[in-house]
């Protein structure tokens, strides 16, 4: 399957998630509303997932996929899935003792994390309460992880990618389903996570069997390649537990601000994941595998070649994405968030953090087609001293918005973009002394375009909102359609402004939605 297939196959289901994920927030929106048992809810939410990326998502994939696609590569298909078993060992001889330790110190670990609850009882109480509910979700959903590494490295790309939508209809399903049953709707949204986890692991372990990869128990073993991995994940770990640190250091920071800070950042960074999950995330989930086999077998033009690519669709989509963001940000919160227990003073807040999450959006995409280039070459250690510097930087930031200025949630989500835009040069400048990665003449060029249709597309959503303001005003049905004209508008003067200026291709849409047979890499000198 060639690149530009793998990032389209995981970004349409990527896209279908997002948009099934649009849903599960206007419920809880709706339900939860921006108050305190929000606030407990995506506290406890929060932490299984910190934990997700950092042993699953991320040190664990990151050292992972390279490895098993040199089992592939040098030893064969057997071996690779004997390697798999002995990872899902280890990793499950870690996750579990660490899991029931975690569950037995819920309140030690809510203190830690959003020390301004404490002050609230009542919350501080649901929030402890909420995350011994959610927390197993995390030894579930990194089984999940593992077994999309696998699928992925074998070109299985749509199972995972699909994986999350499981996760979104079963909290719309148990907050609308079991709140009657239960305490209130903050517990249903809870088990609701928890059952998700369960479901995800068995969709996932069912596509490793149908697709002759049966993940089957099997005893702990210290072998030469558990010892690699360990080896190799560990920097990654503490580089992607810094990071995360970074991420539940913003909880921190909110925590310390008036209620409901903590839900206006989770629901702006909600509406700024979308474009980072279809786009970014789908570049680095491809890329890794192939970047890994590709250098394996010598080619490394091909890898070079393909990681351009990379960059230059991260780019086509994030920065008019970033833009329209930034622009639409209020009108985008009041139509799909305002309704039910969430007021006009919640849109104020999150319309704030989702223009400053919009500003590092294309930074975001650009560092998930940067790091493969490293993980791929088995180096886990340079992107940790970057993260480290990156996220230092992050904090510094932050104390200075918070404490030297009012721009309160704003400064948070502001501190975090400005840090990723740090994150991705430093990236940058490292592959590029190594010599590792060397823009091509059709990168920078169409990178140029790419600003100029962008610019193109803000003015044309300029004069839209002008005219559409008194509609954009309200969340009804006449406000719902004015987004969605605008949004159409905005997409439509990108695109015929990106085809008048060479940068959408029509041979190119139809290549990238054609299925390649076997594992073909893209050539240096095609086209794709």
């Amino acid at each position: 399957m060639s690149l530009a297939h793998a990032i389209a196959t995981v970004g349409s289901f990527t896209l279908l998630s997002r948009l099934v994920g649009f849903a599960r927030d206007i419920v809880l929106s709706a339900v939860l509303g921006s108050g305190a048992v929000a606030d407990a809810f995506i506290v406890a939410f929060k932490l299984p997932n910190f934990f997700r990326r950092l042993f699953a998502e991320g040190a664990f994939s990151a050292a992972f996929v390279p490895l098993f696609a040199r089992e592939l590569q040098e030893r064969g298909r057997d071996e690779a899935i004997a390697f798999a078993r002995q990872a899902q060992a280890a990793l499950l001889l870690v996750l579990v003792p660490f899991t029931v330790l975690l569950i037995l110190a819920m309140p030690w670990v809510m203190a830690v994390l959003a020390p301004g609850m404490r002050d609230d009882a009542p919350t501080f109480a649901l929030a402890v309460e909420f995350g011994r509910i959610t927390f197993p979700y995390l030894l579930f959903i990194s089984l999940a992880s593992l077994y999309g590494g696998v699928l992925n490295s074998i070109d299985r790309f749509a199972h995972v990618a699909a994986t999350p939508i499981l996760l979104n209809l079963t909290l719309i399903g148990a907050v609308l389903g079991l709140t009657p049953f239960l305490p209130g709707s903050g517990h249903a949204a809870a088990l609701g996570v928890a059952i998700a986890g369960v479901l995800q692991w068995l969709w996932l372990l069912v596509a490793c069997t149908r697709d002759g990869v049966g993940m089957r128990l099997v005893r702990p073993r210290w072998t030469r390649r558990v010892a690699r991995l360990v080896k190799l994940a560990t920097p990654v770990a503490i580089g992607g537990g810094v990071q995360q640190i970074s991420t539940m250091l913003d909880v921190v920071w909110a925590s310390l601000l008036p209620v409901g800070t903590i839900s206006a950042l989770y629901y702006a960074d909600r509406i700024a994941q979308l474009p980072l999950g279809v786009v970014g995330i789908a570049i680095g989930t491809a890329l890794l595998p192939l970047l890994a086999r590709e250098l394996r077998a010598g080619r490394t033009a091909s890898a070079m070649a393909n990681q351009n690519r990379a960059i230059e669709y991260g780019l086509l989509f994030s920065l008019p994405a970033a833009l329209a963001l930034w622009q639409l940000a209020e009108p985008i919160i009041r139509i799909l968030f305002e309704h039910g227990r969430f007021t006009a003073e919640d849109t104020t807040r999150t319309s704030a953090a989702l223009a400053a999450f919009a500003i590092g959006l294309p930074a975001f995409v650009v560092v998930k087609a940067l790091t493969p280039g490293f993980f791929a070459r088995e180096d886990t250690r340079t992107p940790l001293y970057i993260a480290i510097v990156a996220i230092v930087t992050n904090v510094v930031l932050n104390i200075a918005f918070l404490y030297g200025t009012t721009l309160a949630q704003f400064g948070i989500a502001l501190a975090s973009s400005l840090s990723g835009w740090l994150n991705a040069a430093l990236l940058a400048a490292v592959l590029l002394r190594r010599g590792h990665w060397s823009p091509d003449g059709r990168l920078s060029s169409r990178s140029l375009r790419m600003m100029m249709a962008t610019l193109g597309m803000g003015a044309a959503l300029w004069g839209a909102l002008v005219w559409l303001t008194p509609l954009l005003a309200h969340g009804n049905l006449a406000g719902i359609a004015a987004l969605v004209g605008v949004c159409a508008l905005g997409g439509g003067a990108y695109a015929a402004l990106g085809a008048l200026l060479g940068v959408i291709r029509p041979s190119e849409l139809s290549y990238v939605l054609r299925r390649q047979p076997g594992l073909k890499s893209a050539d240096p000198g095609e086209q794709p």
